[in-house]
C-alpha cells in the first residue's frame, strides 16, 4: 500500500475499516429485518392479531445494531420497553418473536410476556423491561457477576433519555464507578420522555456530561450514524474488558412513531418528524457501505428483499403455532427447581 492509499484507508469511517464486509453486509441485514419487524408487528396489531400496546423503534436500528457488533452470547445485554431492535441486533429468531407477540407457546417467553418482556439467555439478552431504567441495576448485577467470577463478559444498558432522572440511573452509575464493573450505559436519546421533551426535564445539554460526577467517559454521538456509534461503543468495550470500568454514551437518536399505539403524537410536528425521517439510520449505513465497494445496489436490494421475506415467515409460524393450554395458565410465571 502506498502511503497515499494509507492515508486513504485511514480515513475511512470506523466501521468500513474495522469490520469484515461480510460482517457489515450482515449488520445491514439485521437493521432492515428491525425496520422491517416493527413495520410487521404494527400492523399484525392493527389487524387485532396482538393485543396490549407496544412500543416502537423504527428510527433508531443504527443504535441498536452499531452498539451490538463486539458482542458475544456471552455478553449480556438489558434491554428497555422499546426493546425489538435490541432482541434482533443480539441475535433473537424473529419468528419466536412474533409468537411472543401473538401470545404463543413457542414465543420466547411462552407466550406470557409480550413486546416488553422478550428475554434470550442463549444469546445474552437479560430481558427487555417495562419498567423505565428497570435494566440498570440488573446491568450493574450482571456485570458483578463476570467480574467476581474472573470473566471477561461485558454487559451492556440500554435506557432511553427519561431514565436518566430515575433514581436507578444515578445508583446504577455510581455503583459501577465504585467496583469498576464491565458494564457499558447506552442511553438512547429520541428526544422525548412519552411527550415531554428531554430538554424540559433535564438540566444537563448532554445526557452524557453526567458521566463525568461518576468518575467515568461520557460521550455523545450521532445515534442515526453507524459507524459513530459503533466507535463510542467500541472503547467503551475495550475499556470494560480491560477492567478499567464503566463508560456512558449517548446515541442521539429519534423515534419515528409515537411513544407507543396509545400516542396520538399531538407534541410534535410533521416538519420534524420529516426532518429526522431524512436522517433515515439504514439509508445512511447502505449508501456508506455501497460507496465503499461493500456491496452493490442490487446487493443491498437483496438484503431488503430477504428481510422482507424472513419477517413474513415469522408472521406465519406465530400465527401456526400453539396457544398455551389453560390448565398451564401459573406455567412460567415463578422459577422452577
Amino acid at each position: 500500500m502506498t502511503a497515499a492509499e494509507a492515508i486513504s484507508a485511514d480515513n475511512r469511517p470506523f466501521a468500513i475499516r474495522t469490520y469484515a464486509p461480510a460482517q457489515l453486509r450482515e449488520a445491514l441485514r439485521r437493521m432492515y429485518l428491525i425496520r422491517r419487524f416493527e413495520e410487521g408487528a404494527e400492523d399484525s396489531y392493527m389487524r387485532g392479531l396482538i393485543h396490549g400496546t407496544m412500543h416502537l423503534s423504527i428510527g433508531q436500528e443504527a443504535s441498536a445494531m452499531a452498539t451490538c457488533m463486539e458482542l458475544t452470547d456471552a455478553d449480556k445485554i438489558t434491554s428497555t420497553h422499546r426493546g425489538h431492535g435490541h432482541c434482533i441486533a443480539k441475535g433473537a429468531d424473529v419468528g419466536r418473536m412474533f409468537a411472543e407477540f401473538f401470545g404463543k407457546e413457542t414465543g420466547y417467553c411462552h407466550g406470557r410476556g409480550g413486546s416488553m418482556h422478550i428475554a434470550d439467555v442463549r444469546t445474552g439478552n437479560l430481558g427487555a423491561n417495562g419498567i423505565v431504567g428497570g435494566g440498570l441495576p440488573i446491568a450493574v448485577g450482571a456485570a458483578l457477576t463476570a467480574k467476581r467470577l474472573g470473566r471477561d463478559d461485558v454487559t451492556v444498558c440500554f435506557f432511553g433519555d427519561g431514565a436518566n432522572n430515575e433514581g436507578a440511573f444515578h445508583e446504577a452509575l455510581n455503583m459501577a464507578a465504585v467496583w469498576k464493573l464491565p458494564v457499558v450505559f447506552v442511553c438512547e436519546n429520541n428526544r422525548y420522555g412519552m411527550s415531554t421533551p428531554a430538554a424540559y426535564a433535564t438540566a444537563v445539554r448532554n445526557i452524557a456530561d453526567r458521566a463525568v460526577a461518576y468518575a467515568m467517559p461520557g460521550v455523545t454521538v450521532d445515534g442515526n450514524d453507524f459507524s459513530a456509534v459503533a466507535e463510542a461503543v467500541h472503547i467503551a468495550v475495550a475499556r470494560a474488558r480491560a477492567g478499567e470500568g464503566p463508560s456512558l454514551v449517548e446515541n442521539l437518536t429519534y423515534r419515528w412513531r409515537g411513544h407507543s399505539k396509545s400516542d396520538r403524537n399531538r407534541y410534535r410536528t410533521k416538519e420534524e418528524i420529516e426532518e429526522w425521517m431524512a436522517r433515515d439510520p439504514i439509508a445512511r449505513f447502505r449508501a456508506e457501505l455501497i460507496a465503499h465497494g461493500i456491496l452493490d445496489e442490487a446487493g443491498a436490494d437483496a438484503i431488503a428483499a430477504d428481510a422482507v421475506a424472513t419477517v413474513e415467515a415469522g408472521i406465519a409460524f406465530a400465527k401456526d403455532s400453539p396457544s398455551p393450554a389453560v390448565t398451564d395458565v401459573t406455567r412460567y410465571v415463578y422459577a422452577e427447581s
